[in-house]
């Protein structure tokens, strides 16, 4: 038989309420006292009627995630992460592909189809700042990515300019100058890639490096085959370039393997960076260096600001801007090892 919440708050010495506060969510508990509730919670088998509470409280248990595209790895491994850490939450989630495409994202954002769900997690492509600055979102909502919120939603990103800068400057401490970028998108708004290229050109300026436009190049998508195609086009241009920053793996990817099919040694000839850590990286040959984002955090992050606002509605703390940390893992491709 399932304890009670009073039989929980005993066992842990607090209140009833802060027991409640621990199940569903709240910020408002330090991490001390949260750990000990939760090991009274695994103790005592306490199992909350979300059920009941959902109804009380006019609440669903359901949260929506918008994410551009389902079949990238990327967006793959962290959709899993936000799944896993809303069901520590009891909540479900809902997943929606937008395509970005700037209707579908704008439609998610007013809630035209009814309130089904309590909260929203959207990573927008198409809508620019201004669009999400004037849009009144019909429910908590959390954005992931580069868009600036302007102070109307929370938001969870990486420091992109930061991140492409230490991904370029890793290819200039290895002698390299000659140095690509594979991965703008003029034809979008896309704040990701214009950090990147921000980044990347930054980086090039301090160390007395030129940028040239003609070893920048676009990509109709973030895929390999576009990667593959860029390259192709850096090699047939008479120069090669010496190193490739592309934005993403799957860029990357499909960098190496243009490089591989034309005979061009990696990373002997061509040093290859690329972003975002997937698993595919680390079993290519050679394995990929990359920019590592902490996914893990972006999800931990995401889900807390949204509890936050679910339960505090009238909450006036202003929206939070959180920048999430990353790393450079040194692979095979620009250091002739094999480490993972």
């Amino acid at each position: 038989m399932s304890s009670s919440l009073k039989e929980v708050a005993a066992r842990a010495g607090v209140s009833a309420r802060t027991v409640s506060n621990v199940v569903n969510g709240s910020a408002r508990v330090s991490a001390q006292t949260r750990q000990r509730v939760q090991e009274a919670i695994d103790e005592l088998g306490y199992r909350p009627n979300l059920a009941a509470r959902s109804l009380r409280a006019g609440r669903t248990g359901i949260i929506g995630l918008a994410i551009p595209e389902l079949h990238s790895p990327y967006f793959g491994e962290l959709a899993g992460l936000l799944v896993d850490e809303a069901r520590r939450r009891s909540w479900t989630v809902i997943i929606d592909q937008t395509h970005g495409d700037a209707e579908a994202e704008r439609r998610l954002l007013t809630g035209d189809g009814g309130r089904v769900m309590d909260g929203l997690i959207i990573s927008p492509w198409a809508l620019e700042a201004q669009d999400l600055a004037t849009t009144a979102p019909s429910l908590p909502m959390v954005l992931l990515g580069e868009r600036s919120p302007q102070g109307m939603a929370d938001r969870v990103a990486v420091d992109n300019v930061a991140a492409a800068d230490e991904a370029t400057t890793h290819l200039l401490t290895l002698g390299r100058r000659r140095i690509a970028a594979i991965g703008l998108q003029p034809h979008l708004q896309n704040g990701t890639a214009e950090q990147r290229a921000e980044g990347y050109r930054r980086a090039l300026r301090r160390a007395g490096v030129r940028p040239r436009p003609e070893w920048e190049r676009a990509v109709g998508s973030l895929h390999r085959r576009e990667g593959a195609r860029a390259m192709a086009e850096l090699l047939d241009g008479g120069t090669a370039p010496d190193a490739v920053f592309a934005f993403t793996d799957e860029l990357a990817l499909g960098a190496m393997h243009m490089a591989h099919t034309r005979g061009v040694r990696v990373p002997e000839e061509l040093a290859i960076v690329g972003f975002d850590d997937i698993e595919d990286g680390r079993f290519s040959h050679p394995t990929l260096t990359t920019v590592s984002p902490d996914k893990r955090q972006i999800a931990a992050r995401a889900l807390q600001c949204l509890a936050d606002r679910i339960y505090s509605p009238d909450n006036e703390v202003p929206a939070s801007d959180l920048t999430i940390p990353h790393r450079l893992v040194v692979r095979g491709s620009t250091s002739g090892t094999q480490a993972h």
